[in-house]
């Protein structure tokens, strides 16, 4: 039987700060529906080019008191990215907190505003270390 991927669902509680957030990283608005009587909102977005491979974020309009949690259980979503000191810069930059920063060169982690737990890897060799991201210490958990 054949299989194919889809996407990745996850619950957002501010739909806007999820998005955003999402665009930060490189993803664009690729599909929106919009359900009146289930009261919902799905937002599909991906990497350029990447449609195929969409993030689909679902908010309730009415609210879910169950956000944002930490959603440690789901594990996380991962990205290949072509500078990995460049993406965290930029993400800092925007308010975002670098949870593993790359010391390594390779792989850092960050969160969403939903606690979803988004890992960059470096495309190709790990760079070479380099400051503020060589020393620099893990903030909480990812």
């Amino acid at each position: 039987m054949p299989l194919r991927y889809l996407h990745t669902m996850v619950r957002v509680k501010d739909l806007d700060a999820s998005m955003k957030f999402y665009s930060l990283l490189g993803l664009k608005e690729t599909r929106r529906m919009e359900n009146e009587k289930g009261r919902f909102t799905l937002i599909f977005m991906a990497p350029e080019g990447q449609e195929d491979c969409p993030v689909e974020l679902t908010y309730n309009w009415d609210g879910d008191d169950g956000l944002p949690s930490d959603s440690r259980h789901f594990g996380h979503l991962a990205y290949r990215v072509d500078n990995i000191y460049d993406m965290c810069q930029h993400l800092m930059d925007n308010g975002v907190t670098i949870n593993r920063p790359p010391r390594d060169g390779h792989m850092a982690f960050v969160r969403s505003p939903d606690n979803i737990s988004i890992e960059l890897l470096q495309a190709g060799d790990s760079l070479p270390p380099q400051e503020p991201w060589a020393s620099m210490e893990n903030t909480g958990h990812w």
